[in-house]
């Protein structure tokens, strides 16, 4: 044999050899493993990756939100690329990396605000099983009607926008008395909400209890209740909190029948850590009603608080499940831009509005100290023109005269609460000034005129383009009545607000 036609059969023979010589195509691990450790927030607490017909799933648990699916699962060799969705549409989803081998695996990426870096062994069925997230059946869907009705928008105070979770007995105490000796409790407002941070550990009954910063949460209602004023309180059907205490998912109807033995008049409920359970309309619907029905088997009337952000079109089914109000927004911030994109934008549908259940553009940020009182005399000019509930969150312990005139300007008061429940709409928008109408139970008509520029700006109204014909025009702000003539101009400052009652 010449030795070119050696070389040709000895080739295949050693591209077989080299061929063998290889390892073999790397690929993710399957199987299932524990997390060492790791930040409180998601809480992750295991990890399981399976594959079928070439095609990878899995999930990861975690304290905070159950089982999370995997979505939008890719290989990249050795390395599973995947998004986790957490219920909250609002948040952009981005790359978590899974990459290891059998014993051993690490997961970084980032959910919602979270970033995260930890690593997870290999663990028995056994191991993983008794990491299971529990589930609780909802209810089948039905009406409930609550045992406390809002006649007119809720009027109170709320610790979260001034203290967040920074809140205990003493504080609370404290806001009730100066809710006293203020004047605003004879101007209105009424609930002293304690939002998130309260909670503590259940017992081993699984009863709630308060942490160390409310000793006793039953003689707290009562020092309320003595001083002519409604204790109210936070949860949510989520297992968390959103500021991470614990929330009411599996003990809903025990944690109803603990607020009503402690004396609550008041619960916001809070959709947080649920939303990952409760992202459809009919879960959302059912998990607010089964906190509903059990408030309405104590038999203590409640106002009922739906804070779940203006998802599904709340409006129209919120009183259907209890609700006495329902978020129409996101949070609110004491900054003009935010408070006025909610205001001007974001007050819901205004025939959802009404004796009995109101839409509720958020708290009140005036006092806070963020705006200008130009800029908060617009923001209660239009909670005021939207019906909306009136629920401070500054500290009313130490308010400036301004303030305190801003929050309990009577004649302010009296047109969001006045008795036909009506929602403001603007009537004529011209660049950054706008004219807002609301009819009044009595027959006048209430008119706000807004700058949203940044100069002082001219706002001219003409009566009869708004279908009135005024005999008496009240400058409520100012407690002053105007001249009427057919068409007016007033001068509003930069971010200002005029507020008149228009008497036919």
């Amino acid at each position: 044999m010449s030795r070119k036609s050696a070389l040709r059969t000895l080739l295949p023979v050693v591209a077989l050899l080299g061929m063998a010589a290889l390892p073999a195509h790397a690929a993710p691990p399957t199987g299932g493993w524990i997390f060492d450790g790791g930040p409180d927030f998601p809480g992750f607490t295991r990890v399981q990756v399976h594959k079928d017909h070439g095609t990878y799933s899995g999930t990861v648990t975690s304290h905070w939100y159950g089982d999370l699916k995997m979505d939008d699962v890719r290989v990249d060799g050795d390395t599973l690329v995947f998004h986790l969705f957490n219920g909250n549409p609002r948040v952009t989803e981005t790359d978590i990396v899974l990459k290891g081998d059998a014993k051993a695996v690490h997961m970084t990426g980032k959910l919602w605000y979270a970033d995260f870096d930890i690593p997870a062994h290999a663990a028995t069925k056994t191991a993983l099983k008794a990491l299971d997230f529990p589930t609780h059946p909802l209810p089948p869907r039905r009406v409930v009607k609550p045992l406390a009705r809002a006649e007119t928008p809720p009027m109170g105070w709320n610790s979260w926008n001034k203290f967040a979770t920074d809140i205990d007995d003493k504080t609370v105490r404290e806001i009730a008395d100066a809710m006293v000796t203020s004047g605003l409790r004879d101007a209105g407002y009424v609930y002293i909400n304690i939002d998130d941070g309260w909670q503590g550990a259940r017992d081993t009954s699984g009863v709630l209890q308060p942490n160390a910063k409310f000793p006793d949460m039953k003689a707290l209602a009562d020092y309320v209740h003595a001083k002519g004023l409604k204790l109210g309180i936070y949860s949510s059907p989520g297992p968390k909190s959103c500021a991470g205490y614990e929330g009411s998912y599996g003990h809903i109807e025990q944690d109803a029948r603990t607020f009503a033995a402690w004396g609550i008049d008041y619960l916001k409920y809070d959709l947080c850590s649920g939303e990952a359970f409760y992202h459809t309309p009919e879960s959302v619907y059912a998990v607010y009603q089964q906190m509903a029905e059990a408030i309405a088997a104590t038999r203590r009337p409640m106002i009922f608080s739906l804070c779940e952000y203006g998802r599904f079109d709340v409006g129209s089914w919120g009183r259907d499940v209890g609700g006495s109000l329902w978020r129409t927004t996101g949070d609110i911030e004491d900054k003009y831009e935010t408070m006025a994109k909610i205001g001007f934008e974001k007050n819901g549908v205004p025939n959802h509005t009404g004796p009995g259940g109101w839409n509720d553009p958020d708290m009140l940020e005036v006092g806070n100290g963020g705006m200008s009182t130009d800029e908060y005399r617009t923001h209660m000019s239009l909670w005021a023109m939207m019906a909306a509930p009136l629920i401070l969150g500054n500290d009313v312990r130490h308010m400036t005269p301004e303030t305190l005139a801003l929050l309990t300007n009577p004649e302010v008061i009296a047109i969001d609460q006045d008795a036909a429940g009506a929602q403001g709409l603007p009537a004529k928008k011209d660049g950054t000034r706008e004219i807002w109408t609301k009819h009044l139970r009595d027959g006048s008509t209430a008119v706000g005129l807004f700058n949203r520029g940044e100069d002082v700006a001219n706002v001219t109204v003409t009566w009869a383009d708004l279908g009135l014909k005024p005999a008496k025009v009240r400058d409520v702000w100012a407690k002053s009545d105007l001249t009427p003539a057919a068409t007016q101009t007033v001068t509003i400052p930069r971010h200002g607000a005029m507020l008149l009652r228009v008497t036919p």
